[in-house]
């Protein structure tokens, strides 16, 4: 119940046209809003299959209980949001994520599901390029324990906590990419990191996109709403790449206050909307920055907020499917891949659900694979069992640098060398230095002779999965030589469809960091210019 999706606030996207104002809304508009808001680096055949699940995943959530808003009408309310032509995204409050995720959670509770807490996924089990199961730290006893299965899906969220400005849980760490990275499965898209343009400031907790679609104005230091020239048809409501930069730009050019944020003002909306359509933000803004947005502007500036890139999961005939047999990702921590460049708010908790029961659909029409306890199975899993005691015996006698010291430089460079706007020389910076990092961390110390709840020892392990997907992000983004979607290069400020309307691909070899490309699946709507 920790997983990061109880914090997504705004809505799940289904072209429902329950509004007045959408009732033209229909998934193939659905389906055009996300690819031309991805700029047009979505796989669309992935993104078809998407929009025409929504409507058919959003009223099966109902019938399971989700408390979604109401029209007067009794249909479920549906909101305006960035980057969509129709309001379409359905809404429990400012609190969907949270609403979701419990309910989905009691549904799991009725049917019986085992679930294993408080352990945590070291390492993926492999022969042969096949799943044979994983390797596990049981936190409440401190043991290692073995899973033995053929069949692994990956749903473990995204890597947020590699930046210091995020509006991620603690536990976004990117343990499920640390895994498949570390076993050779390669990373898709990582460059494409989307910072969310609304986060409080000083802590850089989430202020919902639902806040602008219920009417939000964003303003400079000067009192200009400054959207409206950025993005005249729009304004507020333009994709999130888009507003994200339009306020930094503010902010650097000295238009921002205190030289640090911009102003959300609510205040127009008056009292009762916000308490009835957004009370989250308005608990939050007053608990954590002491202002009321009935009366005051909030203060906002950009932070990271979503990985549109992941494990490579659109391998074979099957979405969701790795190149390793028997293993499979779903949400924030794969790239099927539907949010190309640039994923549109209101359509992460969707992906996730509509590919999580597609993917578990697909498992039972295929059945799972079994796996015997052959001498293969238990060399490779004494093999890591081996390898997981030797790290932490390393680690315990280590004499090298504390874990935190690592982190904090890691999460520096990346906040100042691969943030919203990128240059060559700050990505060539970034690259050799958490590639030092990288090696660093491997003689840092931790005391592991007690591993009941040592969360020092889980801290350590997550940064293992942290400092590789750091590296790997810096490294794609110095290769893709364009902007495109939430990753701006200021010396490449065009985009390049003749060289990069393609999917990155990193592995790691002996030699290094390695890229490769596969192709953009393109057909249901044509590429051309975005323009807000």
């Amino acid at each position: 119940m920790r997983s990061h999706s109880g914090a997504a606030q705004g809505g799940i996207n289904a072209s429902l046209g329950n509004t007045e104002a959408g009732k033209e809304d229909s998934v193939k508009r659905h389906a055009y809003d996300t690819i031309y808001g991805s700029d047009y680096l979505a796989d669309q055949d992935a993104v078809m299959i998407l929009c025409e699940e929504a409507p058919k995943i959003v009223i099966e959530l109902e019938s399971m209980g989700v408390p979604f808003s109401r029209l007067e009408s009794g249909l479920i309310a549906q909101r305006p949001f960035g980057g969509a032509g129709f309001p379409r995204t359905c809404y429990a409050g400012d609190r969907t994520g949270h609403a979701l995720l419990h309910t989905v959670f009691e549904q799991c509770v009725r049917l019986g599901v085992i679930f294993f807490e408080e352990y945590f996924l070291i390492d993926l089990i492999t022969a042969d390029d096949a799943i044979i199961g994983l390797i596990a730290l049981d936190m409440n006893s401190g043991e290692l324990v073995i899973f033995r299965t053929g069949t692994i899906i990956l749903a473990t969220g995204g890597f947020g906590r590699i930046f210091k400005r995020s509006t991620n849980a603690l536990i976004n760490t990117g343990d499920g990419l640390g895994a498949a990275f570390r076993a050779g499965v390669p990373m898709q898209d990582c460059e494409f990191v989307q910072f969310h343009p609304t986060t409080l400031y000083g802590t850089n907790i989430l202020i919902t996109e639902g806040a602008r679609g219920e009417g939000g104005h964003l303003y400079n230091n000067k009192n200009e709403r400054f959207m409206k020239k950025v993005a005249p048809k729009s304004a507020e409501l333009a994709p999130r790449d888009i507003v994200a930069r339009a306020i930094e730009t503010e902010i650097l050019e000295g238009r921002g206050f205190e030289n640090n944020y911009v102003h959300l003002d609510l205040t127009h909306l008056g009292t009762e909307k916000i308490k009835e359509r957004l009370p989250g933000i308005r608990e939050i803004a007053i608990n954590f920055a002491r202002i009321d947005p009935i009366e005051q502007p909030i203060p906002v500036q950009p932070a990271q907020h979503y990985s549109m890139g992941g494990i490579a999961s659109k391998y074979g005939g099957e979405l969701g499917e790795t190149p390793f047999k028997g293993l499979w990702a779903i949400g924030e921590t794969s790239c099927i891949s539907v949010h190309g460049a640039n994923r549109l708010g209101g359509n992460s908790l969707l992906e996730t659900i509509v590919f999580g029961r597609l993917v578990g659909r697909t498992l039972l029409k295929q059945g799972l694979r079994q796996i015997t306890a052959s001498d293969k199975v238990k060399q490779a899993e004494d093999r890591v069992v081996n390898a997981t005691e030797n790290l932490f015996k390393k680690w315990n006698s280590s004499t090298g640098e504390k874990p935190v010291i690592i982190r904090q430089e890691m999460k520096s460079i990346m906040d100042e060398h691969v943030g919203v706007f990128r240059e060559e020389s700050k990505l060539k910076f970034a690259v050799a230095a958490l590639n030092k990092l990288r090696k660093n961390f491997e003689d840092v110390r931790v005391s592991t002779d007690s591993r009941k709840f040592n969360f020092g020892l889980i801290r350590a392990l997550e940064l293992r999965n942290m400092i590789e997907i750091t590296e790997v992000t810096a490294f794609a983004a110095r290769w893709r030589k364009e902007s495109r979607g939430a990753h701006f290069r200021i010396d490449f400020p065009n985009r390049n469809d003749d060289d990069y309307l393609v999917h990155s691909l990193v592995s790691r070899t002996r030699d290094g960091l390695q890229m490769q490309t596969k192709p953009v699946k393109l057909g249901f709507f044509p590429v051309k210019e975005r323009k807000y």
